[in-house]
């Protein structure tokens, strides 16, 4: 399976101007399977959720569905939802027919008083696309290694992000952290620039394999980075090593 990750900057608050800023990136994409977005990919980590919220009907949704559709492949990323009177940081991953999968990020993050404004999820996602399958979480997700551990037998786990420069150390490490005690590939997508709270955000977009290797690491460029994954070598070094078959039992409450 061939991924695309989209590095880039975001226009605060902005949902027309992020739009527009992707799709053109998204233009210039050759053939892929699933292209990834940043967390809140449509307005910066924004604590007014008031101020941008939209409905599962609304632009950006709509604008995803026709992305992945008009590129045939599969297209996810956060944005912020409105339902029920409550707002949520929801990833939506949209396939090339238009169905899509929802997760809502468990973990908010209280530092940036993330939970005061959003409504944590509570359940895990499994997507299955093209014979693989997929947990996407969404960046302070990225710090809690029990809600990813792989009792489901995925193949790729994926982390949408505003994660800023101050602590992109533990970004980077942590990426193959959850690769290596998963036995999975693992990306994570981060932006670039600054936001209007004056946080710098140096990217390091990066894929890395079942064994920690990095396949791929963006740094601090913009642009569309794209590789090919191999299913089949992963199973086999995890068949061949067996340290999944090891795993603890545990039950996750909270």
């Amino acid at each position: 399976m061939k991924i695309s990750l989209i590095q880039t900057s975001l226009t605060w608050e902005d949902p027309q101007a992020n739009r527009a800023s992707f799709e053109k990136l998204i233009n210039g994409i050759d053939a892929t399977d699933l292209i990834i977005l940043p967390e809140m990919f449509a307005t910066g980590f924004t604590m007014k959720p008031e101020a941008v919220a939209e409905t599962m009907e609304g632009e950006t949704t709509t604008w995803m569905k026709r992305m992945a559709a008009a590129k045939d492949c599969a297209i996810t990323g956060s944005m912020v939802i409105s339902e029920n009177g409550k707002y949520y940081n929801r990833l939506l991953f949209v396939y090339p027919d238009g169905e899509i999968k929802t997760y809502d990020k468990r973990h908010l993050f209280s530092l940036a008083g993330e939970e005061k404004a959003y409504t944590a999820g509570s359940d895990k996602l499994i997507v299955e696309y093209k014979g693989w399958k997929i947990c996407p979480l969404v960046c302070y997700d990225l710090r809690f290694p029990m809600f990813a551990r792989n009792v489901e037998e995925y193949d790729l786990l994926l982390y949408v992000a505003n994660w800023p420069s101050p602590r992109i150390f533990a970004w980077d490490i942590l990426l193959k952290a959850r690769a290596i005690e998963n036995m999975c590939y693992v990306a994570g997508v981060n932006r670039i620039g600054e936001d209007a709270n004056g946080h710098p955000y140096p990217g390091h977009s990066a894929v890395v394999d079942c064994l920690g290797a990095t396949v791929i690491d963006a740094l601090g460029e913009e642009g569309v980075f794209s590789v090919g994954l191999d299913r089949d070598k992963m199973l086999e070094t995890r068949k061949k090593f067996g340290f999944l078959n090891d795993r603890d039992h545990f039950t996750l409450r909270g």
